[in-house]
């Protein structure tokens, strides 16, 4: 089940301080892992939390799958899960509160297998503003003598206008093999015009219909998913990609590693928010201050401490003190995507970062659409009051969240 605790009055479709309108307004899974029923609505700025089990990283890898099928991996992201027999819901088909045959209700009771009377299904999908998808996924049919019988195959993906689905809002679809447009006429007074035919099982309608002209909004809500970024690995041991020399280039949106760093503080320093992340800086680190050395091809990160006499090297950093740089980088980032996902940022922190931490994403989230995986309850609360956001605790029931 899952908790949620509007933490403001403003509306869930608008930025406070933006206008804009959210990237995700409700995301629903069905069949992942532990989620084998959910749908939830997101804020603004979203909190993800619970205890550990409980499916917050089930629920972060499953828009990271829905962002896998926008780039054409979806296929290779479920193999890199163990393919689709490790990441289906592993329970039983009737739901754990389903009633008994006497009427009386099995929760309490011991789990009781059931034969499957439907076929295994993944589901995944998202509804925005003005346009929302959704993908359905399951195993191959068609040749049981391949030695590839688990892959997966792609049975259904929807495009419709606005949040809510309705038949009569649906724009592009796609059954089997087949995708097309919906409700636009079509030659000879058919309704629906076929956009791409004899569509491979693994290939998603967005790279299967590419052409803006043809299919804006097929165009339009793919490049939308693939302007969303995901932080959930950034090292900070001493080989991270983060402490590492490398060439720079201009890096208006830091990596998912770090590894570009030093190029991307450089890059808010000319064109961003520079005496943002400067005070950024000294709220966490009182007296100190960012400097990139550009003096050769490979930029070097340095921090400026009162009472030292030359910088500290990025390679001198704490574990901490790097971490809080990098998501600083993420969170000034110069071209906001239109969602930022944090999967648990307060790992090796320092209880005393997590209030400049809430600072700095409390900050984004009036700027763009922001959700965050986190346990640390100091950190969740300092984001409570933000406007705009929805706090979530999820809970495991039975295996299901």
């Amino acid at each position: 089940m899952a908790d949620a605790e509007a933490r403001s009055g403003r509306s869930a479709q608008q930025l406070p301080g933006h206008g804009g309108s959210l990237a995700v307004s409700h995301l629903a899974v069905s069949g992942y892992r532990s989620l084998q029923q959910l749908s939830l609505p997101l804020g603004s700025l979203t909190l993800i939390c619970g205890a550990n089990g409980c499916g917050k990283s089930n629920l972060y890898r499953s828009l990271g799958l829905i962002a896998a099928a926008a780039r054409g991996d979806l296929v290779a992201a479920l193999a890199a899960e163990g393919g689709l027999p490790a990441v289906f819901w592993a329970g039983p088909q009737r739901s754990p509160a389903a009633s008994g045959p006497s009427g009386t209700s099995q929760r309490n009771g011991p789990l009781q297998g059931s034969l499957r009377r439907e076929a295994a299904r993944l589901r995944l999908g998202f509804a925005g503003a003005t346009l929302s998808y959704a993908i359905e996924l399951g195993y191959r049919a068609d040749d049981q003598t391949s030695a590839f019988v688990l892959d997966p195959e792609i049975k259904r993906e929807w495009i419709w206008a606005g949040g809510p689905f309705h038949p009569r809002g649906l724009l592009v679809q796609r059954i089997g093999p087949v995708v097309e447009r919906c409700g636009d006429g079509g030659p000879a007074g058919n309704r629906n015009h076929p956009l791409a035919l004899e569509v491979s099982p693994q290939e998603s309608l967005f790279t299967a219909v590419s052409d803006p002209l043809e299919a804006p909004e097929v165009f339009q809500l793919r490049r939308t998913i693939l302007g969303w970024r995901f932080y959930a690995s950034f090292r900070t041991d001493q080989q991270a990609p983060a402490r590492l020399e490398r060439v720079a280039t201009r890096t208006p949106a830091i990596a998912a590693d770090g590894s570009d760093l030093a190029a991307a503080v450089q890059t808010i320093l000319e064109i961003g928010d520079r005496e943002g992340l400067q005070a950024a800086i000294g709220d966490a680190f009182p007296g100190c201050r960012l400097a990139v050395d550009t003096s050769r091809p490979q930029f070097r990160l340095q921090l400026h401490q009162p009472g030292l006499l030359r910088p500290l090297e990025v390679s001198e950093l704490s574990d901490g003190t790097l971490r809080y740089l990098l998501l600083a980088a993420a969170l000034f980032s110069p071209r906001l995507p239109p969602l930022l996902v944090l999967n648990e940022p307060e790992n090796s922190l320092h209880p005393d970062l997590l209030a400049p931490l809430a600072r700095l994403i409390g900050d984004a989230a009036q700027r763009t659409q922001v959700w965050v995986v986190a346990h640390a309850e100091p950190l969740l609360q300092a984001l409570a009051g933000t406007p705009g956001c929805q706090r979530l605790r999820l809970e495991q029931e039975r295996g299901a969240t």
